[in-house]
């Protein structure tokens, strides 16, 4: 597994962004993949996950409402639609990848991203 994450950046409050996180590797096509993030002085945080067919997707209380995952397999990619962003989502956003093909934990990932910035101004 080799994951490359794209598509941060700078954007005001209320707007969107989209990342998208691909297995270069090609080997996450029956695992969990996901999202976490870490702000500056503060822990990782889990932001969301989708099991190994698309299913299933779980999200941070957080980002409830506001961010859609998905995943395309042929093209072994994830993705993280973001709307309505706000400042407190300003952080560095990591995919990663579960052997696990139900559930993604920041325990049980397996491998990481280098991570994307997203900032988000007021």
């Amino acid at each position: 597994v080799q994951l490359q994450a794209y598509g941060g950046g700078l954007v005001q409050a209320g707007g969107p962004l989209r990342l998208s996180c691909t297995d270069s590797g090609r080997a996450s096509s029956t695992a969990s993949m996901g999202w976490f993030r870490q702000a500056p002085g503060k822990e990782r945080e889990f932001v969301a996950a989708v099991n190994w067919d698309g299913g299933s997707p779980n999200y941070a209380d957080s980002v409830k409402g506001r961010f859609t995952i998905s995943r395309d397999n042929a093209k072994n990619t994830v993705y993280l639609q973001m709307n309505n962003l706000k400042p407190e989502d300003t952080a560095r956003y990591y995919c990663a990848v579960s052997r696990n093909p139900m559930v993604l934990t920041a325990d049980n990932a397996s491998s990481w991203g280098h991570g994307t910035q997203v900032t988000v101004s007021s």
